[in-house]
């Protein structure tokens, strides 16, 4: 669980006067506790990041053992119905502050294009920081996206205008953890090489990390730490590593610093809903031979979510001596 700790000065549990950004972000002594993302990127082994959309979820990746989670654009397009492109950065923010209220899994945030033109990025770097992103994925696509992005077509701004983006996203920074994460989708949109220099101009703007889109063989993600160097971050395909030939260990020794899986897990319950509703829609149930017993679930479930810490809560107060 997150530290509730106030600002420095603050009683416990109170933020100070002054502390617009809830206590849990701020608080130094909560900082210590628990290693911030751009520690955790100095560590041999690239810091994982699965895909959370809620909560629960990011709840879910947390007991699983992962140390950072991955709020996914398109995933979250998806969900809504809708794509990417129709989502803003106040939509994303809302996300983050109820995943904060309930876990202390550092969030990345799949920022699109940084929803706006050099200017914009100030305000989307204060939410996302406001929010307790760990980091923001900035890309160099066209604003506002477009849905041909989701059938292979890529309108690519020019570099010089990405680069400028990204400076002023490093400018707009108050907290010295946050990572500036430039994306380049040129690998789709043109080639290898394009790519690379797009990628250099995006370090010297003073990115934090690289990511170079789409690339999904080994050789590819070789050429890239040549040529680039560490810190990079690499975007999993579907299924995280399998069926890449290089392990956690390997990404590590070519400088990725992040791997993210952005699509995995609503995939996997997207078919378990798809499932279930055909199931339940074929005379909702009553033709299943044998009752699946969701009993173990349900417990696994509310453990999740703490329910026992809550009704303790209650018995020693509003329940008190009622049972």
């Amino acid at each position: 669980m997150r530290s509730t700790r106030g600002c420095a000065g603050a009683p416990e549990g109170r933020p100070s006067a002054r502390c617009i950004i809830p206590a849990r972000r701020c608080s130094v002594a909560a900082r210590k506790e628990r290693p911030t993302l751009r520690d955790l990127i100095q560590r041999p082994l690239p810091v994982t990041a699965p895909l959370v959309l809620n909560p629960l979820m990011a709840r879910m990746a947390e007991a699983a053992g992962f140390p950072a989670g991955y709020l996914g654009g398109g995933s979250t397009g998806y969900q809504k119905v809708a794509l990417e492109a129709n989502l803003n950065v106040t939509e994303m923010c809302q996300t983050a502050v109820e995943i904060g209220a309930v876990s202390s899994l550092p969030l990345i945030l799949d920022g699109a294009c940084g929803y706006g033109d050099p200017m914009h990025m100030h305000r989307t770097i204060g939410m996302s920081e406001a929010a307790g992103f760990a980091a923001i994925e900035i890309e160099d696509q066209l604003v506002p996206k477009r849905a041909h992005h989701h059938a292979g077509i890529e309108h690519m701004i020019p570099s010089e205008l990405m680069a400028a983006k990204v400076k002023e996203a490093v400018a707009a920074r108050r907290n010295p953890d946050f990572l500036i994460v430039a994306r380049t989708n040129a690998i789709r949109a043109s080639d290898m090489d394009d790519a690379l220099r797009r990628g250099e101009a995006y370090r010297r703007a003073g990115a934090d990390l690289l990511l170079l889109s789409m690339a999904h063989k080994p050789e590819q993600l070789r050429a890239i730490s040549e040529r680039l160097g560490g810190p990079l971050m690499y975007l999993a395909s579907r299924g995280g590593l399998a069926g890449l030939g290089l392990s956690l260990a390997d990404l590590g020794g070519l400088g990725y610093k992040i791997v993210a899986d952005p699509s995995t897990p609503l995939l996997a319950a997207y078919a378990a809903w798809k499932k279930v509703y055909e199931e339940l829609a074929d005379g909702f149930g009553a033709n299943v031979k044998t009752k699946p017993d969701w009993s173990p679930v349900e417990k696994d479930m509310l453990g999740v979510i703490d329910l026992e810490k809550l009704l303790a809560i209650e018995r020693a107060t509003v329940e008190n001596g009622k049972h």
